[in-house]
């Protein structure tokens, strides 16, 4: 598959993830929210299991089928009334592999790009990690409050409004510095940081809402 194929496939399905959204934001479109994510996934990963850059396909479909049957057979398991919980484990995994393609992405970028387009993408993989690292963290915790393994009581620290303005603030100074940097050290060192700092983020900031309101945090995680 050429490369102008596969980007007009991406195009495809985001488009459909875009109706899958609108889909499920009602009851009775729900149903059809769903077929319109299972195509646009679909089409997504054949896109690039069939690109002109893919390899290692033969791992990419036996993680596929592995993920696909522990997906299927949670689906069947889990009754209704534990769907808040079984979305929140999923979040986690989606923020976790959004954290790993993000280091990924940074370790094998085009080299010979113009500065502008290097600045864009380093802005793209840090914020990508950051965003990735604090569903991770917030959604275990979520997790973890609905199935009642962690408090549901929400965690008051002193000042945690500050500590929160804190690691944002502190998160944004890493990102200039990590897009400025001509070292990769510093910008190795930059995105640990931050991780680290997102990681606490998201769960200090879950962790300090009250667990009936658990299923809100977990939508918009």
């Amino acid at each position: 598959m050429s490369g102008g194929l596969v980007t007009a496939a991406y195009i495809v399905a985001a488009i459909l993830f875009i109706f899958s959204l609108a889909g499920l934001s009602k009851h009775e479109t729900s149903q059809q929210g769903n077929y319109f994510g299972i195509a646009g996934m679909a089409i997504a990963l054949i896109a690039t299991i069939l690109g002109p850059d893919a390899g290692n396909v033969g791992w990419i479909i036996l993680a596929m089928v592995i993920g696909g049957a522990i997906g299927i057979r949670l689906a069947k398991k889990v009754e209704m009334t534990e769907m808040p919980e079984l979305v929140a484990i999923l979040h986690s995994f989606v923020g976790l592999a959004a954290v790993l393609v993000g280091f990924n992405s940074y370790l094998q970028h085009e080299t010979g790009m113009e500065q502008i387009l290097v600045n864009i993408h380093l802005t793209e993989v840090f914020l990508g990690i950051f965003i990735g690292a604090v569903t991770f963290t917030g959604s275990v915790v979520a997790f973890g409050k609905l199935r009642g393994k962690i408090s549901s009581k929400p965690l008051m620290l002193p000042n945690r409004h500050k500590l929160n303005l804190a690691a944002l603030v502190v998160s944004f100074v890493l990102m200039v510095i990590f897009v400025r940097a001509d070292s990769t050290g510093t910008q190795v060192l930059c995105l640990l940081v931050m991780t680290a700092i997102a990681l606490a983020f998201g769960w200090h900031l879950v962790a300090s809402i009250g667990g009936a309101d658990m299923p809100v945090v977990v939508s918009m995680l």
